[in-house]
């Protein structure tokens, strides 16, 4: 009995069993006739390997080909975030790379995971640029770090660090938005793109090609041997216009003019911007900014301490702590002072209602029409050339009364002020020319807003009041003292508007000495000076010399391009430039500057004393020093725009780096040459007692 129930058993096991298997035959023959195609794709592909190649960008040189940005080999530590047990993986580098880099932590490689998490198949980049130690560190703990990988790959080089920083600009990781708007292929979530300055503008010549690799992997992912490889395209080399002796010499003596300034009791002046320009080319030969920008800090993440450096917190601008981040030189504006008392002079002259040489204006230290805007001094007599070299507010406020709003905002639209000057670089501001239009447009707005708040704030006061009302007869002497008030306030409101949207006599004599709304750019300044210097042609400002293959073939050659001829006449032009050549003759704010220069290098100049405009600022102390020039001025060459906020005058701030830049470029003396002792004795200083 008991055997015809095991033999019972036996056979329905043994069907259970045929059937499985029969099941499992027809699945494993579905797999090989149906899907075999698909999983052997789906097999080869995690076995090879597609990897990207970084392409080495195109390097940057200055007009004498020094070399201003360059490409180094580094390792680049990675991690292909889908191999191996993620956990421990990323918890063991984390311990590892403590010792060298202690914020690198388990919660910022994860946040690195997180944000490329719609593209695992690609490597996260945890670190650029990591030391051999901690690569050998890595090698010998590879069994624990499966999907980590050590790549060699090339990287941003900035051999200067921050000289001609803001021009150069800087390169950083590709955000979503870059990468979304960026053809197939040009880029990947690892990609490093140009930020700011050439690098930004110029970011298509520079970037190259990437290439790839496929490669064979083994079940732990480490590569068995190498497939194909398609090499990467190297990208075009920039040379710039910028004459680096020039270049350092004005970072140098704007730096010493800044420290000058501090230890004289000037604790504002923290930042300075200055341009040299070519007047025949509009080709930028030197553009500074302070404080410095590094171009070599953006390449990974900022420390919060340069985070700090670059961008400050805090609602108000704080002049102590300014912020090195943007290019002052194009991304700043600032009301020019005293540097715009040649577009006044030029409008009177080309008005007629001005002889230099004859005409005289007396000045008794303000001028005699309301708001009695005082003068720099007491003058007496003065005529064009005179009032030019001591910087007389009385003759200019009286030149822009004779010559109107009209003409001199006419002539300030034509030498380019307060428009773009369609320089090469990113983040150019257009500044402000004031004009009628643009102070009614304004003010309307601004006293609409004013007086809508004011309409608002009554109708709440007498509703709470009508609400408290005891009865019909207090209701009534409430309803007409509103009626009263509400007429006040209309009343008030047409005149208020009335004035602060009509042009009014004190906006022509603000801006007739470059105060008031008058808020231009550094380079629009030196633009509007090369103007005059070169006969009246506006030359479009670049900093791009040429593009270059590399193999060393000229793809593209920048020329000077016209952007206006302004109509001013000959001699109007003339005359200016005699009245600014007497600025730097004795008895002009710049005297002091330019007294040793031989005669063959005459300078013709334009100090500037301006008011910031800023909010909580000394209207007695607080004053931007701002500087114009070119020289010679038989032939000008080179023109020369600065500023230095807080420097108080022109003549002691900004005038100096450019009385260096000027020695400098017409070989009157070698600072470059001074530098470089003075670096070699630094250096053989803090050698001593080392050996």
């Amino acid at each position: 009995m008991k055997s015809a129930r095991a033999e019972k058993r036996f056979k329905i096991y043994s069907y259970l069993i045929i059937g499985l298997l029969t099941v499992l035959g027809i699945k494993l023959a579905v797999l090989q006739l149906l899907h075999n195609e698909i999983y052997q794709t789906q097999a080869k592909q995690n076995r090879i390997r597609l990897l990207s190649i970084k392409p080495p960008r195109g390097e940057i040189y200055a007009s004498n080909g020094e070399v201003l940005a360059s490409n180094k080999l580094v390792y680049t530590l990675t991690l292909s975030a889908l191999e191996g047990n993620q956990e421990n993986v990323v918890k063991k580098l984390a311990d590892i790379m403590d010792e060298y880099y202690p914020d690198v932590t388990v919660e910022t490689i994860k946040e690195k995971i997180e944000k490329q998490r719609y593209r695992l198949y690609e490597p996260v980049v945890i670190m650029r640029d990591v030391p051999w130690e901690l690569v050998v560190k890595i090698e010998e703990s590879r069994r624990e770090l499966s999907g980590v990988e050590i790549n060699v790959e090339p990287l941003r080089y900035y051999p200067n660090g921050p000289v001609a920083g803001h021009v150069l600009g800087y390169i950083h990781s590709i955000n979503a938005e870059e990468l979304a708007a960026a053809e197939e292929g040009v880029y990947n979530i690892n990609s490093l793109v140009g930020k700011a300055g050439v690098e930004k503008t110029y970011e298509k010549e520079l970037r190259g090609k990437y290439g790839a690799r496929r490669v064979e992997v083994d079940a732990a992912g480490r590569p068995i041997r190498e497939l194909v490889t398609l090499e990467p395209v190297r990208g075009n080399n920039l040379y710039l216009t910028i004459d680096m002796d020039l270049q350092k010499v004005m970072e140098k003596s704007l730096d010493d003019t800044l420290q000058r300034l501090q230890e004289s009791g000037y604790t504002k002046a923290k930042v300075g911007a200055a341009v040299v320009i070519d007047v025949k080319t509009g080709e930028i030969l030197a553009m500074a900014s302070k404080p410095d920008l590094n171009p070599d800090d953006w390449k990974g993440n900022l420390t919060p301490e340069k985070a700090l450096y670059y961008f400050p917190q805090g609602k108000y601008y704080d002049p102590l702590n300014p912020g090195a981040a943007i290019n002052r030189a194009i991304q700043a504006t600032y009301p020019p002072g005293s540097t715009f008392k040649p577009i006044t002079g030029m409008a009177a002259l080309e008005k007629g209602v001005m002889d230099p040489l004859k005409d005289y204006v007396n000045c008794q230290g303000r001028y005699w029409i309301a708001p009695y805007i005082k003068c720099t001094g007491i003058h007496g007599n003065v005529n064009y050339y005179k009032a030019l070299a001591v910087s007389c507010n009385t003759y200019f406020q009286e030149m822009g009364r004779r010559a109107g709003k009209d003409e001199i905002i006419k002539l300030a639209y034509e030498f380019g002020l307060g428009q773009p000057t369609g320089i090469d670089l990113p983040g150019e501001k257009t500044g402000l020319l004031p004009t009628v239009e643009w102070k009614k447009e304004l003010n309307a707005l601004l006293i609409n807003r004013k007086y809508e708040e004011k309409r608002k704030n009554l109708e709440e006061k007498y509703n709470a009041l009508l609400k408290e009302a005891k009865n019909e007869e207090e209701r009534e002497k409430l309803e007409k003292k509103k009626a009263s008030e509400k007429a006040m306030l209309e009343a008030q409101y047409k005149i208020d508007y009335n004035f602060h949207t009509k042009w009014q006599p004190f906006d022509t004599f603000n801006m007739s000495i470059g105060q008031g709304s008058n808020d231009y750019t550094v380079i629009q300044l030196a633009n509007y000076t090369a103007a005059i210097a070169n006969g009246g042609k506006l030359m479009k400002p670049h900093v791009a010399k040429k593009i270059v293959s590399p193999e060393g073939k000229v793809i593209k050659e920048f020329k000077p391009t016209i952007i206006r001829k302004v109509s001013v006449k000959p001699k109007t032009l003339a005359e200016t430039k005699r009245a600014m050549i007497e600025v730097t003759r004795p008895g002009g704010t710049a005297y002091h500057l330019f007294a040793d220069f031989p005669p063959e290098i005459q300078v013709a100049a334009k100090t500037g004393t301006a008011e910031t405009g800023r909010v909580g600022d000394d209207r007695r102390h607080d004053f931007h020093g701002v500087f114009i020039a070119f020289a010679p001025a038989d032939d000008p060459q080179i023109a020369f725009a600065g500023i230095v906020e807080y420097g108080f005058s022109g003549g002691g701030s900004a005038g100096y780096v450019a009385r260096a830049v000027f020695e400098q470029y017409f070989g009157l003396k070698d600072h470059v040459a001074e530098m470089e002792q003075n670096q070699e004795k630094t250096t053989d200083l803090s050698t001593i007692g080392r050996e």
